[in-house]
């Protein structure tokens, strides 16, 4: 078992197994509990849901749509109802269950009943374990972007069951591990030379370096969340290849996996970088070498540039009609990039479509 402190706030739990110990980390004085699940994990929601109920708690299981889909003002609408007609109170609880997608969902839901109740998170995804569910941001979509509607708010503990993860479709897996590689950009190293050690085992949950890769990712996100939770500063640094992913994912209309996405969003930043004269060619051309070596993609393809163009006009890092990237200097050397030219932004692009 490992465990990672949140600036002394919280615990990530990450063992084996650790899923069946949701009970004794929801806190104390917790009547009333809300399991939010997607639909194709409904077994686990309900063991989880009756190991609540047998310690005593009223416990209630919901399913939620898969991916995407259940990130909607809508399906928030819907749980709110749920946690108002079982008279949730300040002092119950909302357990998450699921990938991504599902914990940033039970987190703003808990976030914004009665301005905030408990949250407790259960990652089942690679992407979930090592990003969404770590940190506290919490969201949903709508028609204009990705997590444009969203509040902070940490949760009270994340349990990382390993075991959970020999259950992922190969591609889900490996789409997970481009959150982990862009760890290992921005701060840590350590981990790009664990990839390139053994891309295959890299690429399976049961890899000999499985937990120490989960392990160093979320601690780099600990890290930087504990100093600055609210993004004002440093943790814009986590969104490294998330500003061409995210009009990637907008544009597909969130049909591609997030992980890929953001592997074709830093190697943009690391062309963007390079053409603004920041970053040298064997920075970018590593990009390429580690993601293409557990299977991820690195292109795109062209005549799409003014619909991704509009989309990153409406990240959450801008300023004003100003751009802003994190880009590297050099691996594990974040800085920003503010207000690239039209030139320097297209010419990255044309050479991810190459």
């Amino acid at each position: 078992m490992s465990v990672v402190s949140v600036g002394g706030d919280y615990d990530v739990v990450i063992e084996a197994g650790c899923s069946a110990r949701v009970a004794e980390v929801v806190g104390d004085g917790v009547q009333r509990a809300l399991v939010v699940h997607p639909d194709s994990m409904r077994s686990l929601g309900e063991r989880i849901t009756a190991s609540l109920r047998d310690s005593g708690i009223e416990a209630y299981a919901v399913g939620v749509p898969d991916a995407e889909d259940a990130k909607t003002a809508v399906v928030a609408a819907d749980l709110w109802s749920v946690l108002g007609r079982h008279g949730f109170t300040r002092t119950d609880v909302v357990v998450g269950v699921g990938g991504g997608t599902v914990t940033d969902l039970a987190g703003f839901v808990a976030a914004t009943w009665l301005r905030g109740v408990p949250v407790v998170q259960v990652p089942t995804t690679l992407l979930g374990m090592v990003d969404a569910a770590v940190g506290g941001k919490t969201g949903i979509n709508t028609a204009e972007g990705k997590n444009l509607v969203g509040s902070f708010h940490p949760p009270r503990a994340v349990l990382c069951d390993l075991d959970l993860l020999s259950t992922l479709p190969r591609e889900d897996y490996v789409a997970g591990l481009a959150e982990i590689i862009k760890a290992g950009f921005i701060v840590d190293p350590v981990i790009l030379d664990l990839v390139a050690e053994d891309p295959e085992a890299a690429g399976r949950p049961d890899g000999p370096h499985t937990l120490e890769l989960v392990e160093r990712a979320i601690r780099v996100k600990a890290d930087v969340v504990s100093q600055d939770l609210k993004e004002s500063s440093l943790r814009e640094i986590l969104n490294y290849g998330h500003t061409f992913g995210h009009a990637i994912e907008q544009v597909e209309q969130y049909r591609r996996r997030h992980g890929e996405a953001v592997a074709i969003g830093m190697v943009y930043a690391a062309e963007l970088a390079a053409a603004a004269g920041v970053l040298g060619r064997d920075v970018v051309d590593r990009h390429r070498e580690v993601l293409t070596s557990v299977g991820l993609p690195t292109s795109y393809e062209p005549g799409r540039w003014p619909e991704l163009e509009a989309a990153m006009r409406r990240d959450k890092k801008n300023r004003g009609s100003m751009l802003r990237f994190v880009v590297l200097e050099e691996v594990a050397q974040p800085v920003r990039l503010e207000g690239p030219t039209d030139d320097q932004l297209r010419t990255a692009y044309a050479a991810v479509c190459a």
